[in-house]
């Protein structure tokens, strides 16, 4: 079995990085909604926006092989 190429890395790690960050915002968007914080709030809310459509334009991951 054949190891992943360094773009294959730099890919998955983005895309984990990417996902990471959406969690991370509808997070803090939430948190912040309950404590009344509505600029930080909606701050977040806008960047988990933001990631959600950069994570719906990236290209489909590329098939594993099953070698």
């Amino acid at each position: 079995m054949s190891e992943p190429s360094t773009a294959e890395r730099l890919e998955s790690l983005g895309r984990f990085g990417l996902r990471a960050l959406r969690i991370v915002a509808s997070t803090v968007s939430i948190v912040e909604l309950l404590r009344s914080d509505w600029t930080a709030g909606i701050a977040a809310g806008v960047a988990w926006l933001v990631f959600l459509q950069v994570e719906r334009r990236l290209p489909p991951a590329a098939p594993k092989p099953n070698d």
